[in-house]
């Protein structure tokens, strides 16, 4: 099977042992590619010794903690072949993570999203709402994390309208007008979870009103560390969500700009899925060797997408536990699993998380 033909196949339809092996061969070639084209990733397994090494199974492949990003300039093509730099979310202290997209990427990138996103949305565009304010998307050129998942979410809709206006409140004119218009279809509405939860949820529920949102299919992401704190889990935002507005169909996904594309959405089932161009691995905090399943640990993303930048095997700074593999009740293969959160004194770099962040500090 040609990658092209790897990449056709239905996101949630390859058993374990298929899809590792493809992985598998995809990743050394990665990892052999990434070697002659970008000299810090030659260095760094020069430093360990794994020039030239063919690995046996994705456990032993090599992997860079994500944070290098915020220090490093990674990339793995000529600067003239960039088209696209995305930023990760971060605070006005921080550090945040660059990432250079040449177009084949980028074109992997959208193509694998729209595979994933087809699975839950089906192929037709549906109307948009999205509960953000238009203002956020201001450079083309250079997105946030924020933008970026914006403007990628924005493909698989049409009339795209914006709930909050630059001020960050609701536009409950716009709203009413977009709901009135397409009030006998499906509806698509994409948001950051903690923008959704304050500037949203909250607002509807202080002024006592109730949208109907009963066609609408929410995909969300990000902020969940700030909900937390406010005793918010994923089933009291549901629950909240549906109560406030009758939306019955809400998915959260778990992603990053670091690995754009390769996105993890939540079932039916409450579980966290890998398609079939990335997986997942947990390692021990304090070993960092691989977990069992229903370990908690590090989790460690890989994905067979990034030809710019060597992000195919990432460690990132979240905890999570993989469920199982191939037998959720919802029918999808390839592993589910749960993040818990940040691993402890992490810094906060959700989407949402960072603008609450942000506009506190601004106070």
């Amino acid at each position: 099977m040609t990658f092209e033909e790897y990449l056709d196949i239905a996101p949630y339809s390859l058993e374990k042992d298929k899809k590792r092996k493809f992985l598998l061969s995809e990743l050394n070639n990665l990892i052999s590619m990434h070697s002659q084209k970008s000299k810090e990733y030659h260095s760094i397994l020069k430093a360990y010794g794994l020039i030239d090494k063919n690995f046996e199974s994705l456990e032993d492949m090599p992997y860079l903690p994500v944070r290098l990003f915020k220090d490093y300039e990674l990339k793995s093509c000529k600067d003239d072949e960039v088209i696209k730099t995305l930023t990760s979310s971060g605070t006005t202290s921080q550090k945040v993570s660059r990432i250079f997209l040449d177009k084949e990427t980028s074109t992997l990138q959208t193509k694998a999203l729209i595979k994933i996103m087809q699975a839950y949305l089906g192929k037709k565009r549906l109307p948009m709402l999205i509960i953000d304010t238009k203002a956020i998307l201001k450079n083309r050129k250079m997105f946030s994390a924020r933008g970026a998942g914006i403007l990628g979410l924005s493909n698989f809709g049409r009339k795209h309208t914006y709930a909050l206006d630059e001020n960050m409140e609701i536009d409950f004119e716009v709203i009413e007008n977009f709901l009135d218009e397409h009030k006998n279809e499906k509806i698509f509405i994409f948001g950051f979870t903690f923008m959704i939860w304050q500037y949203f949820y909250e607002k509807l529920k202080e002024q006592g009103k109730k949208l109907n949102l009963s066609n609408a299919i929410l995909v969300h992401s990000g902020g969940w560390k700030k909900l937390i704190e406010k005793a918010v889990d994923n089933q009291t935002f549901k629950n909240s969500l549906k109560e406030q507005t009758g939306i019955q169909e809400i998915h959260d996904f778990y992603g990053m700009v670091e690995q754009v594309g390769s996105i993890f959405v939540e079932c039916e089932e409450g579980h966290l899925h890998t398609p079939i161009f990335a997986d997942i691995i947990t390692r021990n905090p304090m070993t960092l060797k691989p977990n069992r399943f229903g370990e908690e640990g590090i989790i460690e993303v890989l994905s067979i997408l990034p030809r710019s930048y060597p992000g195919h095997i990432l460690l990132t700074e979240d905890l999570g536990t993989i469920i199982g593999e191939d037998d959720c009740p919802c029918g999808k293969k390839g592993k589910y699993f749960r993040v818990k959160g940040r691993l402890p004194k992490a810094e906060i770099r959700g989407c949402s998380d960072t603008h609450a962040f942000d506009t506190k500090d601004k106070k």
